[in-house]
Formats: structure tokens, C-alpha cells, sequence
């Protein structure tokens, strides 16, 4: 069975096309007109082994919260229609990635239920000219509309270009194992049978 999804979201504010597929091989295709969004979300597709292809755009010239947070929406609403009813996946993952000085974990459930718990620190207010704020408004979309639990954490890292990416890296990473195949799990991996 075929776990791809594709996208389209079109607002006053953003035009955006976006595609996936959860049993890729890691490629990325992005233009979101924001080099270090494209940077991060080559890590999701990646460490995720996720094919994804992002045609994004927005009204930079205001700023880049309405293009992050609708890219975050999209990516959401083809990780919920790809994984479908969710019946033979491991539904939980998580992962602890380094880079130097920074450490971050990501732990995900796919349980239908969305939720973000996020810490993160940073010491400065940008990177690579982005908003590092606007990383807390990617993550919330993505869990709303992807309906799923999510808890991130910096746990430490000095440099924000390193916790950011430790943390995309530890999230293409739970993703990946939260959407891996069971062969043990027959059903829906809930005692409510359904996610």
C-alpha cells in the first residue's frame, strides 16, 4: 500500500504545494524561499528517509511566520493522510541527536491526539537571519494538524544553528520510527482500537 500524500494549501497570505512519501529514500525537493527552512526540513526528509518536496510561497515581505507556520499545516495534514488508519506502525518513536555542543531529543506518538511540549533555549533570537520563534509555530502545526503528541527538548547547546538542527535531525528520526512496520502488530496498535 502506497503511504503518500500530496498537499495544496492556497491563502491570501501563502501558496503552498507539498508532497511526500513515507517509504522513501531520503530525498528532499524544497523551495520555501527561506534557505535555513529548506536546510531544516532537508533534515526531516533525510534522517527520516521521507521523500518530501516543498514549493512554498508567502508574504516574506511582511515576515516569515504565516509561510513557516502554513508549511508546518501542510506537513502535518500529508503525514496524517499518509500514514492512513495507522494499522501495522510501531505509532511511537523517539530519538536523542548530537551536533558538537548540543544535544535534543524528540519523542512522538501518533495517537491521534494532538499535543506539543516544547523547551528549547535559545541563546540568541536569530539564525541565519530567521526568527527562531517561528521553529515553536512549525512544531504546533505539525502536531495539530498532524494529530500527534509531540515533546521536544534542548537539553543543551550553545549555538543555535547546532539546536535546531539536532533537533529537525531527532525529529526525521522519531518519525521514522513511530511510521516503521510492525510485522508483530496485526492491527491498530491501541487497546481502543482505532488512533
Amino acid at each position: 500500500m502506497s503511504r503518500e500524500a500530496a498537499i495544496e494549501r492556497t491563502t491570501k497570505e501563502t501558496s503552498i504545494k507539498l508532497s511526500l512519501n513515507l517509504d522513501g529514500s531520503g530525498s528532499a525537493d524544497l523551495n520555501s524561499s527561506i534557505p535555513f527552512l529548506d536546510h531544516m526540513l532537508e533534515q526531516i526528509a533525510r534522517h527520516g528517509l521521507i521523500d518530501l518536496n516543498v514549493d512554498a510561497k508567502g508574504d516574506l515581505e511582511i515576515d516569515a511566520h504565516h509561510t513557516v507556520e502554513d508549511i508546518g499545516i501542510c506537513l502535518g495534514e500529508a503525514l496524517r493522510e499518509a500514514v492512513g488508519n495507522k494499522a501495522g506502525i510501531v505509532r511511537y518513536g523517539h530519538a536523542y541527536v548530537p551536533l558538537d555542543e548540543a544535544l535534543s531529543r524528540v519523542v512522538l506518538d501518533f495517537s491521534g491526539r494532538p499535543g506539543l511540549e516544547y523547551n528549547i533555549q535559545f541563546p540568541k533570537e536569530t539564525v541565519g537571519g530567521f526568527d527562531v520563534e517561528l521553529f515553536k509555530e512549525f512544531f504546533q502545526a505539525v502536531a495539530n494538524h498532524g494529530r500527534i503528541t509531540l515533546h521536544i527538548d534542548a537539553i543543551r547547546g550553545d549555538n543555535n544553528h547546532h539546536i535546531i538542527e539536532t533537533v529537525f535531525k531527532a525529529f526525521g528520526r522519531a518519525l521514522r520510527m513511530a511510521l516503521e512496520s510492525d510485522p508483530r502488530q496485526s492491527g491498530i496498535p491501541s487497546t481502543k482500537g482505532a488512533l
